[in-house]
């Protein structure tokens, strides 16, 4: 909170397995008011990612948040789901039964420019999906900039990438879109895949919430035991917060060690496309000196995160 009035967000998510764990906490967390949630394709096709959005709604018991339909491609690429990871519903294929909430009847951008100009405080926007709805956003409603306080994404990576060697999935899914992103001209926190992988719920935990009698718990727990098939031999089934992640560090930021840094999105075709490069070097470099400098946004990067802190927050939340 700040001056002890919750924090204006508006998450914008392509609600798979780790999304859900986001908006579980989101709604329930004192120090945030959820002012909308909108909708893109990514871990699955639009309309499975408003019926996942508005399922856990329902089982959490939340308010009425507007939740809004949003891009169902990227700008430039053909979509490419990740139901291969989050199950063909893209929700660990639970069988949760069908939301009997609705979506409004505007589109996403619409509803972005609403919520974020009719709040009476500076919003958050919480993106934890491809970046197609919020590039569009900016490039439609380029005034609503000046009631934005902040962007914290989960998307890119310092290091090493997971859609592709070098290319964090969100990011690579719409690489034009982040990019548009990133110069959007308000504080930019990048929460990537460098501490994205880091925050896990130890297993006993993970048994614990999925035999709570609280539906909310135990479809957390459900969640957090879903396995990515390319890690289900891990010996130690931990579950991982993912998405969630991102919402805990705009609740508790200090959690996280940020960086301010140079960042820009490999756009070129090739084995680099939608690389987030990094520019952690202390000094010029051969390119700077002989060419003259680039101007990169600055964005701060997280860096390390405090595990033990967020699980904590995390379950104590719920």
């Amino acid at each position: 909170m700040t001056d002890g009035q919750p924090i204006p967000v508006i998450i914008d998510c392509d609600t798979g397995v780790d999304d859900a764990l986001a908006l579980l906490f989101a709604v329930r967390h004192p120090a945030l008011d959820v002012r909308a949630i909108t909708c893109v394709a990514g871990n699955t096709d639009v309309d499975g990612v408003v019926r996942n959005t508005l399922t856990v709604l329902e089982v959490a018991g939340a308010g009425d948040i507007p939740v809004a339909r949003g891009a169902e491609r990227p700008l430039i690429e053909p979509v490419r789901t990740a139901r291969h990871v989050h199950g063909q519903d893209g929700m660990g294929d639970l069988g949760l039964p069908a939301p009997t909430r609705v979506p409004v009847d505007v589109d996403a951008v619409t509803l972005l420019r609403r919520e974020i100009l009719a709040s009476p405080r500076p919003v958050t926007l919480i993106p934890t999906a491809p970046l197609t709805n919020i590039a569009l956003l900016l490039r439609t409603h380029p005034e609503v900039t000046r009631n934005i306080e902040r962007i914290v994404f989960m998307g890119g990576a310092v290091a090493t990438g997971n859609a592709t060697p070098v290319a964090e999935f969100n990011v690579w899914h719409d690489p034009e879109a982040a990019a548009v992103l990133l110069t959007a001209g308000v504080p930019i926190t990048m929460y990537g895949l460098d501490v994205f992988k880091r925050v896990l719920v130890p297993a006993g935990e993970v048994r614990r919430l999925r035999t709570s009698a609280e539906p909310s718990l135990r479809l957390a727990g459900e969640l957090l035991a879903h396995r990515d098939p390319a890690t289900s031999g891990d010996p130690t089934p931990m579950g991982g917060l993912g998405d969630a992640g991102a919402i805990c560090a705009v609740v508790d930021p200090k959690g996280i060690t940020t960086e301010a840094l140079p960042v820009e999105v490999v756009l070129a075709p090739g084995p680099a496309r939608g690389q987030t490069i990094v520019d952690r070097r202390p000094r010029p470099g051969e390119s700077e000196i002989h060419e003259g400098t680039r101007e990169q946004p600055l964005v701060d990067v997280a860096l390390d995160v405090d595990v033990e802190r967020y699980v904590n927050l995390y379950l104590k939340t719920l």
